[in-house]
């Protein structure tokens, strides 16, 4: 074997990302034990989350590579989610639960409405209308429907008052493990490569990293997460009360934010290449993940490691802006083509949604 095959190769992308991640994981790491002002330390742990979800999703995507997109996907679904999972549990450790909530629901409306809305703008401004009629897309467009609607039955058992309405904990740990079932159903599909008259090739670029390489980057920026997200969760609270956030915008768009939308930028990439149906695919899958596993697994982490219990159970609002976001995505999913004018209109009710919960939610 040459020497090159197992001499690890940085470009300088990657040079950039692991330098940053480095520096504002050490940045966050004085902010912590520095005493610096509590915005501060804030804005410097969430930069330092994002940078860490870039990282593990490039991991994610250089093992996943020798796999196939298939697995590729499946891979950063869910190790992607990493740094949210570790912010959300040490929120709940810190009974941060309407935070919690709010972030799960703001991951969801941040792909379908934000990511989604700039892949169609990048998209549709390059290359005219494109096209999203692959069957891989209109499939998991229906199981984002189903699995949301099951994540959504709670609360309106909740609302309408019903038997189950006094069993919230129990009843939403059984939604949870059957959602985490259906996940495990769905693992097939997802993996098998997409072969329909209108599946298009996906971009495939030979991996740069070798195995060990991306294992261990993986491995230190999970540790990495792990520890920002305690700095970041513990300037949460001060730095809301410093600029008068309430904890579910908070959650809803900072949280979701910094947790989550950086992964889903290769969306928005492949949109741009005019690889519309993947792009579609990519950033649908991440909406069905946190409905199938991210919410269930938190669900249930809560209640086995004693921390601030989390039900299923969320505002009315919330329930509403994510269904009608999950509606409009089957919408554009049927349709079968997207433009520039749509994604505009997706980003502009984002931004109405996030005004909406400033005041609360």
């Amino acid at each position: 074997m040459s020497a090159t095959a197992t001499t690890p190769m940085f470009v300088r992308s990657d040079q950039g990302i692991v330098a940053a991640a480095v520096l504002f994981i050490g940045l966050a790491a004085f902010a912590e034990y520095g005493g610096w002002n509590s915005v501060l330390a804030f804005a410097v742990s969430a930069a330092a989350v994002c940078l860490l979800a870039s990282l593990v999703g490039r991991s994610v995507e250089q093992l996943g590579d020798r796999f196939g997109p298939g697995a590729t996907g499946v891979l950063q679904s869910a190790l992607g989610n990493l740094p949210e999972l570790f912010i959300c549990i040490f929120s709940l450790k810190a009974g941060l639960v309407d935070v919690v909530r709010a972030a799960l629901v703001g991951s969801i409306l941040a792909n379908l409405l934000l990511v989604l809305g700039l892949a169609f703008v990048v998209g549709g401004l390059k290359h005219g209308t494109q096209q999203l009629g692959s069957e891989r897309a209109r499939t998991i467009v229906v199981l984002m429907l189903l699995s949301v609607t099951a994540f959504a039955i709670p609360s309106l058992t909740h609302w309408l008052h019903t038997g189950a309405s006094d069993h919230e904990k129990p009843f939403s740990m059984i939604v949870s493990v059957l959602l985490l079932a259906l996940f495990a159903l769905s693992l097939p599909f997802s993996l098998r490569r997409d072969t329909g008259p209108d599946a298009q090739e996906v971009p495939h670029e030979e991996p740069r990293w070798p195995i060990w390489l991306a294992v261990t980057m993986l491995a230190g920026a999970g540790v990495g997460a792990a520890f920002v997200s305690d700095w970041f969760v513990h300037a949460l609270q001060p730095a809301m009360d410093s600029l008068s956030v309430n904890q579910t915008f908070a959650g809803l768009v900072v949280v979701a934010i910094a947790g989550n939308a950086i992964e889903n930028v290769v969306g928005v990439q492949l949109a741009a290449k005019n690889q519309s149906a993947y792009a579609f695919s990519v950033i649908l899958n991440s909406p069905v993940q946190i409905a199938l596993v991210l919410a269930p697994a938190l669900v249930l982490i809560s209640q086995i490691l004693g921390l601030a219990s989390l039900t299923l159970v969320l505002s009315p609002l919330l329930v509403v802006v994510l269904m009608l976001s999950v509606i409009l995505a089957a919408f554009i999913a049927f349709d079968g083509e997207s433009t520039w004018l749509e994604g505009a209109s997706l980003i502009v009710l984002y931004g109405i949604v996030a005004t909406a919960f400033w005041w609360g939610g």
